[in-house]
């Protein structure tokens, strides 16, 4: 019930109130002991450590969090790791030039790997674990970055996550899409534009050539590859076809290049449906499914036909049977002409018989008066 569930919400959000409290007073407690004699005593290691500072704050390595202010609980380690910190809290740069620009208000970043958010300045929440993962970012937050090269030119999209060496990386200004796989999304957004949002793909190189589409899913390796396609599709083990848009593939045509002989979907044979609402559904040779059959001039609603790659040869033989279409219903037309030809002329055929037999018959009844009208033959008697 909406009681229960607005129950659980509100424990769930004490419950984290009470374990960020904990974590406070735990580093408070911290930094109490550091001020107590005995703890201002000769360090119990050996060497000392050498970068412990204020602010429950690490640095190692040359320059790094050179200019730290009044932030707190960061942690830097490498060649100019979080050099400009500032106010910054929370913040973890491990490697050379990591975090090297990340400043106030640029909170909780976590970045793993030589240049990994070298360029960050304000994003916050990010995490970066890679050679030059993130190293664009300026104002992107909430971002996952886990590969070299993974969200590389990303400057402020936010809530990405990318999985996988250079996956998602020519993104620079969309957010909300999910990447996992090498390749996968690569283009996504590298002409800047924006629109490439809440996209997902899951495989290597899963739709590595989508520049501008959004809401577009891609599973399998491979799959929706193809560059012409547009938006709002989902792709299963299909590499898609140039102009999908609002497209349902799965395995139409195959992203591994070899088609597919048999398709298997359980829960289909045996099922029943309602006899008032149920319909036969079709499917022509590009594997497109539907409820109504269209003829060669494509009424009521001629369908797209999709093709791709690999199904070349298949395109030939439908341009076959196209054209063997157009040529049929040619000659349909034709002989619908010659037929309606035909009617007419045997429609003035009959009008010509009617005709003649009314002529026939005046013929007949003035013969018959001429006939009576004739006068009676006279004998002539020759008298000696």
């Amino acid at each position: 019930s909406e009681k229960a569930k607005t129950m659980k919400e509100k424990r769930k959000i004490k419950l984290m109130k009470n374990r960020f409290t904990i974590f406070t007073t735990s580093l408070s407690v911290l930094a109490c002991f550091a001020f107590l004699p005995h703890m201002q005593a000769a360090p119990q290691v050996a060497p000392p450590p050498d970068g412990c500072y204020p602010g429950f704050t690490t640095a190692e390595g040359c320059n790094a969090l050179q200019h730290l202010g009044a932030g707190a609980g960061n942690t830097g380690v490498g060649w100019y790791s979080l050099f400009f910190a500032g106010d910054a809290n929370y913040n973890t740069g491990v490697g050379a030039g990591t975090l090297v620009l990340t400043t106030t208000g640029a909170d909780s970043n976590t970045a793993v790997g030589t240049a990994a958010m070298l360029l960050n300045t304000t994003g916050y929440e990010n995490v970066a674990v890679g050679t030059n993962a993130l190293v664009y970012n300026d104002s992107g937050f909430r971002n996952t970055a886990v590969g070299a090269f993974s969200l590389t030119n990303n400057i402020d999209g936010s809530f990405n996550t990318a999985l996988g060496r250079c996956s998602l990386s020519g993104n620079i200004h969309a957010s909300n899409n999910a990447a996992m796989g090498f390749l996968a999304l690569f283009s996504n957004d590298s002409s800047g534009n924006g629109t490439a949002a809440f996209n997902t793909a899951v495989g290597t190189s899963a739709l590595m050539n989508n520049i501008d589409g959004d809401y577009i899913t891609a599973l399998g390796a491979n799959a929706g590859t193809d560059s012409g396609i547009v938006r709002n599709n989902i792709y299963i083990g299909d590499a898609g076809a140039s102009g999908d848009e609002n497209v349902i593939a799965i395995g139409a045509i195959a992203a591994s290049g070899t088609d597919y002989t048999d398709t298997f979907i359980g829960g289909i044979y045996g099922a029943s449906v309602n006899v008032g609402t149920a319909a036969a559904v079709y499917v022509d040779t590009d594997g497109h499914l539907g409820t109504v059959l269209v003829g060669a001039s494509g009424k009521p609603a001629a369908p797209r036909v999709r093709r791709g790659k690999a199904a070349q040869p298949q395109a030939m033989l439908n341009r076959k049977v196209e054209k063997l279409q157009v040529t049929t219903a040619q000659q349909q037309k034709q002989i619908g002409q010659q037929q309606k030809q035909i009617s007419q002329q045997q429609k003035q055929i009959e009008v010509l018989v009617a005709q003649l037999k009314e002529q026939a018959a005046q013929i007949q009844k003035v013969s018959a008066q001429i006939e009576v009208n004739k006068p009676a033959p006279q004998v002539v008697t020759n008298k000696p």
